[in-house]
């Protein structure tokens, strides 16, 4: 178990015992203060119960049972400090796995969802990466997670793509990427200036995808696009197709929940005569316009009337989807379609969620918050409030706006090529034998993804992103490069060790020769679990990322330590015997924790840089 939890564990074991309960909070103490540990419990107990709080402090201090690793206690008025036994703490690190925080229920992940008619840019790789990342992060905390990706194969652009094939006489060579020469024909016919002219042809098509005739060709693009995806590393369980969610009969069993809550009604005039409305100000309060409607006077359904019905099937409201296999993604993962002619029995399989996650630029907040209260208006107040809006900011691209309807944009294809041969390029030319070796191309690969993974995930998904290439793959800064020059450089300390003949397991380990040095090493690559746990509590990876960075300039700086003489403090090799085994050891779980971080966040390390 994390010590920081341990210690929580046992202070609030203490103030129960003294008769003041407390929730306590852990944190370390800065570096001019005393301790490692430290927590303002007093306070909160002085606030409850009354009293002196350095008096309660002192007797907080008497009272509490420290876990092992804590060597000793001290109140520093109305602080507790606690002080770690190096030796215990540093060999506890080493020698135990991550405990990740165990958590359970069922997590629907919905990304990507990108319109079936043009390739990806590197806008779109944001709401892939996020997502990808979110669930890598859920299924480290123990949770099962279900990752959905919604095809709109019956919407608009859908239906240009394809009115363009004809209309322009296009065809296919086989060699170029699909989704690209398809998106192509997206952009001639909006340059096209008699493109108003064409709409009866567009209509006509959209009526084709309605009926489901050329759902092959919408699959030919989803594959495609799909290839892009599983470049950057993201994995699906399931694709559902926007005209089986139509035919399903989710609207109309969502509707039919919705009509029995209070907060809905049939107006009988005014200006929503005849249509069904929802009235949400309980859960938006606020709004200048509370009332949405979801059934137009004519009964037409409104597009976030779908959405609702769409959200509350994923908690498992009802049931109505039939399922079969699709395809087998690159690591032999099966990946399931929504299709008419599927399995009824797979229905349970899906959906049936304890939380979802939709993540949806923040162009769509308000929709999206819609969804969340359809929810309490159905009187499901605990599903309302598991139904998250991991929201994003739109990307830029070199302080442009990205258009794929203008052609304005980075194919995500394309930059991930680029980014693997710019940054491989960089590192030859300070290191030229790695243009020679045999696993140059996967090293080139590993730096492109990295680089382009680990850029949409440094911020708060919330910031605003503008994509510039050179930025994104430089071996300094913020980059996945500096993260993953690290991790190459702790296993090349490893590989010099075992080819010296020294242990790197801990045999032969000193550990009371650890110096204070080593210990904020060590802290730093304790704090894992702590990372994910925070990740998971506010939906966000970019927690995961910046733990990635401060890693590696801990070990950045542990490595160029010196001492007062200003000779080299942590030369591993150079340790005398004990403490040289130690260091090995603390470096060998340095190199598992750069492993276990950026596989959360979807980065290999490659094997040399």
């Amino acid at each position: 178990m994390d010590l920081k939890v341990q210690l929580k564990a046992a202070v609030e074991a203490a103030a129960q015992q003294m008769g003041i309960p407390v929730e306590a909070a852990i944190q370390e103490t800065p570096s001019t203060k005393p301790g490692d540990y430290g927590t303002p419990a007093a306070f909160q107990m002085a606030k409850a119960g009354g009293g002196n709080p350095a008096q309660i402090a002192a007797k907080l201090a008497e009272t509490v049972v420290l876990p092992a690793g804590i060597k000793r206690v001290e109140a520093a008025g109305p602080f507790l400090n606690f002080f770690l036994d190096v030796p215990a703490f540093v060999r506890g690190v080493v020698e135990r796995p991550f405990e990740m925080p165990e958590r359970h229920g069922k997590v629907i992940i919905e990304h990507t969802s990108v319109n079936p008619n043009k390739e990806l840019h590197v806008g779109h790789l944001r709401n892939v990466i996020l997502g990808d990342s979110m669930a890598r992060i859920f299924r480290a905390a123990g949770h099962t997670v279900e990752v959905q990706n919604y095809i709109d194969d019956t919407g608009r652009q859908a239906a240009e793509s394809l009115f363009a094939v004809e209309h322009y006489g296009r065809e296919w060579d086989g060699v170029q990427k699909y989704d690209h020469w398809l998106g192509e024909g997206y952009v001639q016919l909006n340059a096209d200036p008699a493109k108003e002219a064409l709409e009866p042809g567009i209509r006509e098509v959209m009526h084709k995808l309605e009926a489901g005739v050329l759902r092959p060709f919408v699959e030919q693009t989803v594959k495609a696009q799909l290839e892009t995806c599983f470049k950057m590393g993201a994995r699906y369980d399931l694709l559902n197709w926007e005209s089986d969610v139509v035919g399903s009969g989710f609207l109309k069993q969502a509707m039919d929940i919705l009509e029995a809550s209070p907060y809905t009604t049939h107006p009988q005039e005014g200006k929503y005569q005849g249509a069904f409305v929802m009235n949400v100000s309980e859960f938006m309060p606020g709004l200048e316009e509370p009332n949405v409607v979801l059934l137009r006077s004519d009964g037409t359904a409104t597009y976030i009337a779908k959405d609702i019905g769409y959200q509350f099937w994923k908690f498992g409201l009802f049931e109505g989807m039939k399922f079969k296999p699709f395809m087998t993604d690159p690591n032999g993962n099966e990946i399931w379609t929504s299709a008419p002619d599927g399995q009824p029995d797979a229905a349970k399989r899906f959906g049936h969620a304890e939380e979802v996650i939709n993540v949806v630029d923040s162009r769509q907040e308000h929709p999206q918050t819609v969804v969340r209260s359809s929810l309490g208006v159905a009187g499901e107040n605990g599903r309302k409030e598991r139904s998250i809006h991991l929201s994003y900011a739109f990307v830029t691209l070199e302080g442009k706006t990205i258009s794929g309807r203008k052609g304005h944009a980075l194919a995500a294809d394309t930059a991930l090529d680029e980014a693997g041969k710019r940054g491989f390029a960089e590192l030859t030319g300070k290191n030229p034998e790695l243009a020679g070796r045999e696993d140059a191309q996967e090293i080139a690969r590993r730096i492109g993804v990295g680089a382009l993974r680990f850029a949409m995930l440094r911020n708060e998904p919330t910031r605003a992103f503008d994509f510039n290439l050179d930025q994104v793959i430089s071996l300094n800064g913020d980059t996945a490069p500096y993260v993953q020059y690290a991790a190459v450089r702790a296993a090349n300390i490893l590989r010099k060790a075992q080819d010296a003949g020294y242990a790197v397991d801990g045999t032969g380990a000193n550990w009371d020769a650890i110096p204070d040095v080593d210990l904020v090493l060590a802290k730093q690559v304790a704090k894992l679990p702590e990372v994910v746990a925070q990740s998971v509590r506010i939906h966000s990876p970019h927690v995961v990322a910046q733990y990635a960075l401060d890693l590696a300039t801990s070990f950045n700086a542990w490595y160029n330590a010196k001492d007062k003489k200003g000779k080299p403090a942590t030369n591993v090799l150079q340790s005398e015997e004990g403490l040289r085994e130690a260091r090995l050891a603390l470096v060998a779980r340095l190199r598992k924790a750069f492993e276990e971080t950026l596989d959360l966040i979807g980065i290999e390390i490659p094997a040399a840089m």
